[in-house]
């Protein structure tokens, strides 16, 4: 499971919609704060963090695709990581 955090003052920028989006999936869990404590992101542009990675994007829609494609990162990377564990 993927944890996806985004900040309530974000929510200007349109993230409330991204983050509806990815609650329809059951692989993302999502949660809301109050605050993620970067202030400075989350002023200026839609940002959300994505198993405590920040992802950016200068919309909201881009920021959805940005999460799928960090995921994905994310999943390649632990898949790497343990075909070289299995392998040692």
């Amino acid at each position: 499971m993927h944890i996806v955090e985004f900040c309530v003052s974000n929510m200007h920028h349109g993230t409330d919609e991204v983050m509806k989006r990815l609650e329809q999936d059951p692989r993302v869990e999502v949660i809301e704060y109050g605050c993620l404590g970067n202030c400075g992101e989350c002023y200026l542009s839609p940002y959300a963090l994505v198993n405590g990675e920040s992802v950016v994007a200068e919309t909201a829609d881009q920021l959805y695709d940005l999460i799928w494609q960090e995921i994905e990162k994310q999943e390649a990377e632990k898949s790497a990581l343990d075909k070289l564990l299995e392998d040692l």
